[in-house]
């Protein structure tokens, strides 16, 4: 898998932590992190599909 996928995925786990541990306190600070944990899965999603996207098109060449 690329670095940059597993890397990506960390990070949206580790906000999701976050958030809930800032939910769980009572602080509205949970919200940034749950949107940092969605644009980094979003992230991932993306590049991964690019890398099999242009796997399937080398196998197709």
């Amino acid at each position: 898998m690329n670095r940059l996928v597993v890397l990506a995925s960390v990070v949206a786990v580790l906000a999701v932590v976050a958030a809930v541990v800032a939910f769980v306190n009572g602080s509205w600070l949970g919200v940034p992190f749950l949107l940092l944990a969605g644009l980094d899965g979003n992230l991932a999603f993306l590049v991964a599909r690019r890398k099999r996207d242009a796997a399937r098109a080398a196998a197709r060449a």
